[in-house]
């Protein structure tokens, strides 16, 4: 159903049960559907967050400034690990960075990471915006945006978008379809508003699903109805 799509996964999702580190089970499990939809010809770009390694402050009275760049820098570490894990599958991948490493990824170039599309390579996206007080979550919109991708999928820990914590009550009810002014309006957490904003201003439709079910990656970028779409 989609032809180009933009994947954002959160730190967390990279380090399965333990909630910390890299898990190689975890990370094979993606990168087998990420290789599958390549080799269909769906391009493929992801944004990757860094929670497994550092979240915001954790508790440490720190300059926001600095904790969101060591954050930044945590996404590097699981971009690299991504990428290392795809070419070991046979999948040809560049890492580009909003914060400039050369020696380790490029620079985020808008055209060369369209080249690198027609090119048949899986583009990873590090570093979110490259500024502090933005979330990976926006990071990803803008990603997205500028692409032109023409859906973002939400790989999450949880099957899709509740009205509560459904881990915490037994009785959350799942939704299968919000508009993006309904996750502002009743202020769901999902996504930051910055980037349900930006995706609301660009026409970009949200998939939000659990990464933990079977092939959810592939059935999400077929047009299965998996999880809670966010559009109009």
């Amino acid at each position: 159903m989609y032809k180009r799509v933009l994947l954002k996964l959160s730190g967390e999702a990279l380090a399965g049960v333990s909630g910390t580190g890299i898990d190689p089970a975890t990370v094979d499990r993606v990168v087998d559907q990420l290789v599958q939809l390549n080799k269909s010809g769906v391009q493929v770009a992801i944004v990757v967050g860094g929670g497994n390694f550092w979240r915001g402050r954790q508790g440490v009275a720190m300059d926001k400034v600095t904790a969101d760049h060591m954050g930044m820098l945590a996404t590097i570490m699981n971009a690299l690990a991504l990428q290392d894990a795809i070419e070991k599958k046979g999948v040809p991948t560049r890492v580009q960075t909003a914060i400039s490493i050369p020696s380790v990824a490029e620079p985020f170039i808008l055209r060369k990471a369209l080249r690198h599309f027609e090119c048949g390579r899986i583009v990873i996206f590090a570093c979110g915006t490259g500024n502090p007080y933005f979330t990976t979550d926006s990071g990803a919109a803008l990603r997205a945006a500028e692409i032109k991708a023409d859906v973002m999928l939400m790989a999450k820990n949880v099957d899709g978008v509740y009205d509560c914590d459904p881990k915490k009550n037994a009785n959350a009810k799942k939704y299968s379809e919000l508009s993006y002014m309904d996750v502002i309006n009743k202020n769901i957490a999902v996504m930051d508003f910055t980037s349900v904003t930006m995706c609301m201003e660009n026409n970009i439709p949200i998939v939000a699903f659990g990464l933990s079910e079977e092939n959810s990656i592939i059935r999400a970028v077929s047009g299965e109805k998996i999880g809670t779409v966010i559009h109009k």
